[in-house]
């Protein structure tokens, strides 16, 4: 059952992230240049962790886990910045992409040392 509650959990986040950029714009304030930056690093942190949580069921080195959870990650950004070059209003940045995989990537660092250091207690 947990296997279909953390699949169901990433698929819902997906499809979230998803809606929010087929919106022509979001209303969030702007107080400084490229504060989406961070809004995109924050999102692709959570979704990290989703992943991170998935393929723990399926992958069980922390090392592989890391690497293939960064892999779906920026394929996902990937995808979803192609996806908002056909939305109106949104634009397709190579900066967005690289600010979600910089998000999932320190999200991965952190699960990644904690399992490491973990397992040697």
């Amino acid at each position: 059952m947990t296997k279909f509650r953390d699949f169901l959990l990433l698929a819902l986040y997906c499809g979230f992230i998803f809606w929010l950029s087929h919106q022509p714009s979001l209303p969030a304030p702007m107080w400084f240049e490229h504060q989406d930056k961070l809004y995109h690093a924050g999102a692709y942190f959570i979704l990290a962790f989703f992943t991170w949580r998935l393929l723990t069921h399926f992958i069980s080195t922390p090392r592989h886990l890391a690497v293939v959870s960064l892999l779906f990650c920026s394929i996902y950004g990937i995808s979803d910045e192609w996806h908002q070059s056909f939305v109106d209003g949104r634009s397709s940045d190579v900066l967005d992409w690289l600010a979600d995989t910089l998000g999932a990537a320190f999200a991965l660092f952190i699960l990644y040392q904690f399992t490491s250091r973990s397992r040697f207690r």
